[in-house]
């Protein structure tokens, strides 16, 4: 008798010691979506995010601001995992075409073989697609390079890709012990480890309340200077420490928000996030023709404040027609299905 199993009999679920998993690949079976199609589905349909995926925020609304026909040379300046990309690509296509950047060079390539199979599967030409591995704040020169003139419509997620956030070894969080690194792109600039014999006190505070709105960025930046953590885990019991001193109602309140808000602030300070946001909003009229349009996704204060005065300023210099008086915000049918998106904020402007 044979041994071997046949080909119709389904897999056994993987085995593993103890009641619950322990590695991450076996907690998160999403991060396999082939093999276990069926725990993606469970999870989506519990209103959450499968690890290891990225859902993209206020697609619709996007499309209304851009409104892109064919024809139309569109940039999308954060290609992320693609959801924009591949939703403006069906508008523009078969006349059009679409710049796509990204400085990640780890996810940039696989959402690149994503979208080019869409492309051949579409039977579109393989030139509609043009994606360049740099900072969102280079779109300006990568299109003159390329000698492309003022494009229809602009796009920015500036949001943190789920797939970084969902990679222990990228840094990102704090739910599996990893380098604290927080780099987006870990061949340019200096992990986060390794910046604390840079901070002064004041600056170290200052950098938390500008970046993450932090309440008690002096407590925080005494016990992060005294600590110094070197890995993920590290950074969240150094916040841990600092929360033990509040009331059990404050702790249970914020729960894991304080941890979160210190990796955002760090983030922002390695990758130069608020410098390059400022250099892209400067360049954009540059590069958007006259009456196209722009939209930018922004997840925090520091962000939206900047992009809201940029906005601003150049509507009242007559740089831009058109702005969005108010944010628009994701629906609740879409914070419910996609919590990552409940912070977010979409404005935008029209090139005059």
């Amino acid at each position: 008798m044979s041994d071997e199993i046949p080909p119709d009999k389904p897999k056994r679920r993987e085995r593993y010691k103890g009641t619950h998993p322990k590695k991450f690949h076996q907690k998160y079976k999403e991060l396999n979506p082939e093999k276990y199609a069926t725990d993606v589905e469970k999870v989506k349909s519990r209103g959450m995010t499968p690890v290891g995926t990225h859902i993209p925020i206020c697609v619709n609304e996007i499309i209304d601001i851009l409104k892109p026909q064919p024809g139309m040379v569109l940039v999308d300046a954060t290609l992320g995992y693609g959801g924009h990309s591949e939703a403006l690509l069906k508008k523009i296509l078969p006349q059009g075409k679409l710049f796509a950047f990204d400085q990640d060079p780890v996810e940039r390539s696989k959402t690149e073989e994503r979208l080019r199979k869409k492309v051949t599967e579409w039977g579109e030409r393989e030139d509609c697609l043009d994606v360049g591995a740099i900072n969102f704040s280079e779109s300006w020169n990568y299109l003159r390079q390329k000698s492309v003139g003022k494009v229809d419509g602009v796009l920015a997620d500036l949001g943190l890709s789920s797939m970084q956030i969902d990679t222990p070894e990228r840094g990102f969080s704090f739910k599996v012990d990893a380098p604290l690194d927080l780099r987006m792109n870990t061949s340019l600039g200096v992990p986060a480890r390794d910046c604390w014999d840079d901070f002064e006190m004041d600056e170290l505070e200052e950098l938390l309340r500008e970046n993450a709105d932090e309440p008690r960025a002096r407590q925080m930046a005494e016990q992060l200077l005294k600590d110094k953590p070197q890995t993920t885990v590290q950074l969240g019991e150094s916040v841990r420490s600092v929360m033990k001193k509040t009331s059990r109602k404050i702790q249970e309140d914020e729960g894991d928000t304080p941890i979160r808000r210190v990796f955002q602030a760090l983030r922002i300070y390695v990758n130069e996030e608020f410098t390059v946001l400022e250099k892209f909003l400067l360049d954009l009229p540059h590069f958007v023709k006259t009456g196209g349009r722009i939209a930018i996704l922004t997840f925090h204060s520091g962000e939206d404040r900047r992009v809201k005065k940029s906005f601003q300023q150049g509507f009242r210099n007559g740089v831009y027609s058109a702005i969005s008086e108010d944010p628009i915000r994701p629906s609740f049918e879409e914070q419910n299905h996609n919590p990552r998106s409940k912070s977010a904020k979409l404005r935008w402007a029209q090139r005059a």
